[in-house]
């Protein structure tokens, strides 16, 4: 079973910076896509980044284009969001998912459990001045 434990969230002010790290364990890394997903009370759940197998094809929903980054480095079975100039709106509890293993390793757009092999226990971002 692939394990993932998120870290790196905080409380940061408006136009500030944060680098989220999802650590995996138990499987390669490499194998799955994955992606960051997050959850803001009264809110839909959003994916907001994905990454695919080797880093080849990156993903983001609209609200964070060219503010978040999403790397992935298989070695340190490691990956990252790094986000810069955040907004209040920003403010959630974010949590990394993976996509593979015997399935097609595929990003999707779709925020919902099901559409996800594995999933972390989240890290809270708060943006607030």
């Amino acid at each position: 079973q692939l394990q993932l434990v998120e870290s790196g969230g905080g409380l940061v002010q408006p136009g500030g910076s944060l680098r989220l790290s999802c650590v995996a364990s138990g499987l390669p890394l490499r194998d799955y896509a994955i992606g960051w997903v997050r959850q803001a009370p009264g809110k839909e759940r959003e994916r907001v980044s994905c990454i695919t197998l080797g880093g080849i094809g990156r993903e983001y929903t609209d609200s964070v284009t060219g503010r978040f980054t999403i790397s992935r480095d298989d070695a340190k079975n490691t990956v990252y969001l790094q986000m810069k100039n955040l907004e209040p709106e920003d403010t959630a509890t974010y949590y990394c998912a993976a996509r593979g293993g015997s399935s097609l390793p595929a990003c999707t757009n779709e925020a919902s459990k099901e559409h996800w092999n594995y999933w972390g226990l989240g890290t809270q971002v708060t943006v607030s001045s």
